[in-house]
């Protein structure tokens, strides 16, 4: 029996606020514990919440962004249940009125585009976090990020492959960043997922049973798990069991997921209207307001770095997945760079060396990297030389010129000088001589590389190329 997938993602975005969403403690991560609290947070007796705007117009500009329907009125509901790093015993969150509603976004997975929908996107406070004790049993609560806004993002059940998901996370991520409402940091939380999946039989139209996956702190962790929960359901129906409603987490070690508890309902949770709150009303003015705040979002850039810049679509797609490393292009380019060497030496030796870190973390400048590629344009240094500067460059953050005068790098493009090392080489190599002007001539390689050893590297390769084969013909 074939069955089919069906996957819809939540996702928790930490907003870029610099306080709380009630309160006016900080929201900076790292501090020592409890020590960004307030009464508010805390849910001392007595004490009322005041909404941070800013999370509002995050939201909007979220919303936006996704092609979603902003609702005029929303309203803030309590979310009842109890665990120890919640100390109002209730969160603060949206239920039956939210913020945004019926949005969407497309993805490309094997060359294919899809749309996916996006149900809602409400407002909500963080809980705390929980610190275990690993040498005694005993766990620690740390209140600093209770009270820090979360958007929470819910997909559609349109998601079909775990390569579609992890496609769709890294979609929401990258408008999140582009948008600057969110550093996307899934290591620090502020950037967190929790995926529903079942498998129902291919053309079945009742979903069948879903497990909720957690704890999946990276794109890989996310569809690792889902491809393993894919594996474990169908087992399972195939041998005649049922799948069991449950939260389930994810175990990186062991590969595998693991029982959490029974899945619990929205009933529950007892949501009712927050009496503290009253209703959010937006109108059309301060839409269109944040609407002007809008920049460039992925698939906009994307476009215009095919048509601008001629680079093919998957140049484009790769260097605009992420705005930073869209920005460091454009800069290196806007130096006097050519767009497609650019493109290559980003996609192939910067991001090599970068081994998975941030572009934000590279030592090379975007003008440092196109006064690189001018060099090897006007003749300065050749192409492989200048890899050599590039990675000295990676190491010590120096410009390519003082690292080429250093090192004494400077091509050698100086015809007399090339003719008598090629002359030698042509005279220390007779056999090969016969070979090539036998016909075989892919020996023009070993004499080029001959050179490039006699010269250190440094010789022009073109000039090389010419020489050589004027002599050869002689």
């Amino acid at each position: 029996m074939e069955f089919e997938t069906v996957i819809g993602l939540e996702i928790h975005a930490q907003l870029k606020t610099k306080t709380k969403i009630f309160c006016g403690c900080a929201t900076t991560f790292g501090e020592a514990p409890n020590t960004q609290t307030c009464p508010v947070c805390l849910g001392m007796p007595g004490v009322l919440p005041v909404l941070n705007s800013q999370v509002v117009e995050f939201s909007i500009k979220m919303g936006l962004a996704t092609d979603s329907r902003i609702n005029r009125v929303n309203q803030f509901a309590r979310k009842n249940y109890f665990y120890p790093d919640l100390p109002k015993g209730y969160q603060t969150s949206q239920f039956d009125l939210p913020i945004v509603e019926q949005g969407q976004i497309e993805i490309e997975v094997d060359g294919k585009t899809k749309t996916i929908g996006i149900t809602r996107m409400h407002m909500e406070e963080d809980a705390g976090k929980l610190i275990h004790d690993e040498r005694e049993p005993l766990s620690y609560v740390d209140l600093n990020r209770t009270g820090t806004p979360l958007l929470e993002i819910v997909s559609e059940p349109d998601l079909r492959s775990p390569e579609e998901a992890y496609a769709y996370l890294r979609k929401i991520h990258a408008i999140l960043r582009y948008l600057d409402i969110c550093d996307g940091n899934m290591q620090e939380g502020s950037f967190r997922c929790d995926a529903n999946i079942s498998l129902r039989p291919m053309g079945q139209e009742e979903l069948g049973t879903r497990t909720e996956l957690k704890n999946m702190n990276s794109f890989r962790n996310v569809q690792n798990a889902l491809e393993y929960e894919v594996r474990r359901q169908r087992d399972i129906l195939l041998d005649g069991g049922t799948i069991t409603q449950a939260t389930l987490l994810w175990d990186p070690d062991r590969n595998r997921t693991e029982s959490m508890r029974s899945k619990e309902e929205a009933h529950d949770y007892r949501y009712f209207p927050c009496p503290d709150l009253v209703p959010i009303e937006i109108d059309d003015e301060w839409i269109e307001r944040v609407r002007t705040t809008l920049p460039e979002l992925p698939d906009q850039r994307k476009a215009r770095f095919t048509s601008d810049y001629e680079l093919p679509e998957y140049d484009a797609g790769l260097l605009t997945a992420s705005r930073e490393l869209a920005d460091y292009f454009e800069t290196t380019v806007q130096a006097g760079a050519q767009a497609k060497k650019t493109s290559n030496w980003i996609m192939s030796e910067l991001l090599r060396e970068l081994k998975g870190e941030e572009i934000s973390s590279c030592p090379v400048k975007p003008e440092q990297l196109g006064a690189l590629l001018i060099m090897v344009d006007q003749g300065t240094i050749n192409g492989k030389i200048a890899k050599t500067v590039f990675q000295e460059m990676m190491q010590s953050g120096k410009d390519p010129e003082v690292v080429v005068k250093e090192k004494n790098l400077v091509q050698v493009s100086d015809e007399g000088e090339i003719l008598v090392m090629v002359r030698e080489i042509i005279a220390d190599n007779p056999g090969q001589v016969e070979e090539f002007k036998g016909g075989k001539t892919k020996l023009m390689g070993f004499f080029v590389g001959q050179l490039m050893q006699k010269s250190k590297g440094k010789a022009n390769p073109k000039m090389a190329n010419d020489l050589f084969s004027k002599e050869l013909e002689a």
